[in-house]
């Protein structure tokens, strides 16, 4: 019978059949009669047994001699691992090297350091645990994508380049764009609130950029953002958005990728209790919370930074959305709260854990001459913003919308310590390469 070409994660299907299995060598080891060679292939790892007994002499000799990373093509019979129910290995018959490693593959099963493993990402992504990372992530990004074409809601590209910033261009990359100046995007949501206007619920869904100098665990230079803007959504409307996309983004997870989770020792059982409904406090409650919990300084009118961000999740088992910040502390785009125009319609929403702000986002102003008005308040350039100043010319309306960073989410919901883990190849403040 020949065998059939199958990948690993299909393996069950095929119990005592022949079948062929084309990857890479991860691991090996030797007992005797015995190779036991750990064969991956991007769809999961399988354990192939070589028996001195059922192969040639050559063959056997060789495959206690191939090194790591060396392509495979292992031919052999399906069956159920004596020990681990539900996993299945290879009873090798014949051994291929497609090619052999040039010379000692640099990343050995034993400890390396975080600089080492980042100058050889290209290398450390065939790794388990970073091999489980892009799984989670990939499942995050098809649930958003999911969600929201679910609810009719419309994807609409942003442009990389831009020719004015949100929100001032001092943590923007400036470039050349044909002798004019022009910004790498920091967020599309501008773009947006124009789509809105168009097709009533929009998204984009793309990198953007920011140039802050910061070495925290939780930045990035480059990163990957998910923007919905709805017409005719209030601050409550919004909040309930948020909730629901963050609900259903985890428990997609849960339902598909909990042997990635497994890989990664993340506790699942916090990750259960992500469900609505999310508790819900004021800027105000936030601070008194802060207040109450080891920050007796803290006061009205204080941003809140990672500590901050992470008593005041502490207090909850789930997601917090935190809302009606002060309007001094916020962008020139929110609407003021017609209770008290101090305070901007605004939330965010904090992770558990101590992970922070996943979510930022509320209520524009829809108003043309508060819009401008505020855009003369923070000293921005009047003329960068006459397309913006356009959609309440024409019909302005009530809308809200906000910004999920995938990262954050990615590096919370795998229970990761760094962002780094979370993109394949992270930019970061002092690197730029692989």
């Amino acid at each position: 019978m020949t065998a059939r070409i199958v990948a690993v994660s299909e393996l069950s299907r095929f119990v005592n059949e022949p079948v062929t299995l084309r990857g890479w060598l991860y691991n090996r080891r030797s007992s005797g009669k015995l190779h036991f060679l750990e064969v991956r292939d991007g769809s999961g790892t399988a354990q192939c047994v070589v028996f001195k007994g059922d192969v040639s002499p050559e063959l056997f000799a060789a495959a206690d001699h191939i090194a790591q990373e060396s392509s495979l093509e292992v031919t052999g019979t399906v069956r159920e691992h004596g020990k681990l129910k539900g996993t299945f290995e290879l009873g090798v018959s014949d051994l291929k090297i497609v090619n052999a490693v040039t010379q000692e593959y640099p990343i050995t099963p034993k400890e390396h350091g975080t600089d080492f493993l980042m100058d050889h990402r290209h290398l450390w992504l065939r790794s388990k645990r970073q091999h489980a990372i892009l799984r989670v992530r990939h499942c995050i990004i098809k649930a958003v994508r999911d969600f929201f074409d679910g609810r009719d809601f419309t994807l609409v590209d942003a442009p990389i380049f831009t020719p004015n910033a949100c929100e001032g261009t001092s943590t923007l990359f400036e470039t050349d764009y044909h002798g004019e100046p022009a910004f790498l995007t920091q967020s599309g949501q501008l773009y947006m609130e124009a789509a809105a206007a168009a097709v009533g619920r929009a998204y984009c869904f793309g990198p953007t950029f920011r140039a802050e100098k910061s070495k925290t665990r939780r930045h990035l230079a480059e990163f990957w953002m998910v923007e919905p803007e709805v017409a005719f959504m209030d601050l409550d409307g919004d909040m309930q958005l948020a909730e629901d996309f963050l609900a259903f983004i985890v428990q997609r997870v849960l339902e598909s990728r909990r042997e990635e989770l497994k890989t990664l020792e993340r506790d699942t059982a916090l990750l259960e209790k992500v469900q609505s409904p999310f508790p819900r406090i004021t800027y105000q409650q936030a601070i008194e919370y802060l207040q109450k919990n080891g920050h007796p300084e803290a006061k009205v009118g204080d941003d809140f930074g990672g500590d901050e961000e992470t008593v005041i999740s502490n207090q909850f088992d789930r997601p917090v959305i935190v809302h009606r910040y002060p309007l001094d502390l916020k962008a020139f785009y929110f609407k003021r709260d017609p209770e008290n125009t101090a305070l901007a319609l605004n939330m965010d929403v904090l992770a558990p854990e101590g992970y922070g702000e996943i979510i930022g986002g509320g209520q524009r102003e829809d108003d043309l001459a508060v819009l401008e008005a505020a855009i003369t308040h923070h000293k921005l350039p009047k003329e960068a913003f006459e397309w913006f100043l356009d959609l309440r010319r024409y019909g302005s309306v009530p809308h809200a919308g906000f910004g999920l960073g995938i990262e954050r989410s990615v590096a919370w919901i795998c229970g990761l310590p760094h962002v780094r883990e979370t993109i394949p190849f992270p930019r970061m403040l002092n690197r730029l390469s692989p």
